[in-house]
C-alpha cells in the first residue's frame, strides 16, 4: 500500500557508518533508519547473534521460557534501574503496553474513568491508541472516532500539568518524551521534568517516560531518564534496541511491575529468540564501548561546530540536541534537503517540515561526524544562503 513517499535509491549493503546502493554508490549514514541502526550496518557481534541463534531456534511463542528472552530482561532492568519488562515487536507496542497497564493499574486502584496525560507536538506511534495519544491533530485526521482517555496538555507547560491534577481525580498516568523527536528535536528541560516526576508522585499518578527514540545510548546515557537524574514509574523503548531486529519494550518497576498478570497482555512474537539474542548483543556492545558516553561526547562537538558554522546564516532559526539526536531549525520548510543530502551522499532527514533531523550512529569517528557538519552546512548554505 502507498504508506511512504519513498526516495529513488534502493540499498544493497553496509558496513559501518556506510551504506550502499544498487548502482554501486556509497553513503553516509547520518539517520540510522530513523535511530535504529545506531551500532551502524553490519555490526560483528549482532550479526554473530543473530547467526547463533538462528542456526539453533528461531520462535517457541511465550507459551514456554524462553534462555535469551529471561536474560535480556535481567540485563535490560539492570541497566534500567527497572523491575520487570514486557517485550514487544515495536515502539508502538511497547506503548500500548504502558497504556494498558496504567489503564489496568487505575481500575485496580477503583478508577472507573482513567484518563492520560500526554503532550503537544509529542509522537508515540500509530496503532489507534498511540495515535490518540499522540499530540498531532495532523496525523489523526482521517482515523476518527480515536479511543478516549487522552488528555492532551501544551509541552513545557508544568503549570497546566498541575492545574489538570489538582482539578481532576481520574489521571491514572502521564507520558512523555525526554526528547520530542518526531516533534522537532525539542527537548523537556530537567527542571520542567523534574517537576512533572514530582506532580505525578504527588499525586499518585504513574510518571511514563517514551524513550523509543531517546534510548540506547543515543543521549548521552543508555537511558535518557538516567542523565537527568529521573525516576519513571514505567519506560518505554524500542528502535536502537535491536539495531534493526524489530523488538520492543515496556518496563516498570515498584507497583507498577505487578500489574500485568497472565491473561492480561500478550504477544505472539514479542521477545522471541532471535530479537532477544540480538538486543543482548546490542546492550553488551553500547556498554562495553562506553557508547553511551562517546554519542554525548560527539553530539557536543557536533552541535557547537554547527552553531560556529552557521552563526552568520539568518535562515538558522535554533540549533539544539541532545547527545546524537540533533536538530537544526531553518525559518521556512526545507523537506527538499533530504534528496539534496541523498546527491550528496548523505542520509537525513527532516521532521516538523523545518527541523533538519541527524541520528548518526554512536560508532562512528570523529572524521565521519565532521563530514556530516560540513556536508549539512554546505546544503544549508546553499538552500538558504546567508545575508
Amino acid at each position: 500500500m502507498d504508506t511512504y513517499k519513498r526516495l529513488p535509491v534502493t540499498f544493497s549493503h553496509g558496513n559501518g557508518v556506510w551504506i550502499h546502493d544498487t548502482d554501486g554508490k556509497r553513503y553516509l549514514d547520518a539517520l540510522c533508519g530513523i535511530s535504529v541502526t545506531s551500532l551502524g550496518h553490519n555490526h560483528p557481534a549482532v550479526t554473530k547473534a543473530i547467526i547463533n541463534q538462528a542456526q539453533t531456534l528461531l520462535h517457541t511463542s511465550n507459551l514456554y521460557r524462553i534462555d535469551a528472552q529471561q536474560k535480556l530482561a535481567t540485563r535490560l532492568c539492570q541497566v534500567a534501574g527497572m523491575d520487570r519488562v514486557f517485550f514487544s515487536n515495536s515502539g508502538a507496542e511497547a506503548n500500548e503496553a504502558a497504556i494498558k497497564l496504567a489503564r489496568l493499574h487505575a481500575h485496580n486502584k477503583g478508577m472507573s474513568d482513567p484518563t492520560i496525560i500526554t503532550m503537544s507536538g509529542s509522537f508515540h506511534g500509530r496503532t489507534l491508541a498511540t495515535l490518540a495519544a499522540t499530540g498531532n491533530k495532523s496525523i489523526q485526521q482521517g482515523f476518527e472516532p480515536l479511543p478516549t482517555g487522552f488528555l492532551n496538555i501544551p509541552f513545557d507547560d508544568a503549570d497546566a500539568v498541575e492545574q489538570v491534577l489538582k482539578t481532576q481525580s481520574n489521571i491514572a498516568a502521564l507520558l512523555i518524551e525526554p526528547v520530542q523527536g518526531e516533534g522537532g528535536i525539542r527537548i523537556a528541560s530537567t527542571e520542567y521534568l523534574h517537576r512533572l516526576q514530582q506532580l505525578c508522585h504527588q499525586h499518585q499518578v504513574l510518571f511514563m517516560l517514551d524513550e523509543i527514540q531517546t534510548g540506547n545510548g543515543r543521549c548521552g546515557s543508555y537511558f535518557a531518564f538516567q542523565g537527568l537524574g529521573l525516576s519513571p514509574d514505567v519506560v518505554t523503548t524500542a528502535k536502537g534496541l535491536g539495531n534493526g531486529v524489530p523488538i520492543g519494550a515496556c518496563m516498570a518497576k515498584g507497583l507498577a511491575a505487578e500489574t500485568l498478570a497472565p491473561g492480561k497482555h500478550g504477544s505472539t512474537f514479542g521477545g522471541n529468540p532471535l530479537a532477544t539474542a540480538a538486543a543482548l548483543a546490542v546492550i553488551d556492545s553500547i556498554e562495553t564501548d562506553h557508547l553511551a558516553q562517546r554519542a554525548g561526547i560527539l553530539g557536543d562537538k557536533m552541535i557547537a561546530d554547527f552553531k560556529v558554522n552557521l552563526a552568520e546564516n539568518p535562515a538558522v532559526v535554533d540549533i539544539r540536541g541532545c547527545g546524537l539526536m540533533i536538530g537544526i531549525e531553518l525559518d521556512k520548510p526545507c523537506t527538499e534537503l533530504v534528496s539534496k543530502a541523498l546527491e550528496a551522499g548523505l542520509l537525513i532527514n527532516v521532521t516538523a517540515e523545518k527541523v533538519i533531523r541527524l541520528l548518526p550512529p554512536l560508532i562512528m569517528s570523529d572524521e565521519n561526524a565532521d563530514q556530516i557538519v560540513t556536508i549539512v552546512t554546505d546544503l544549508i548554505n546553499q538552500f538558504a544562503p546567508g545575508s
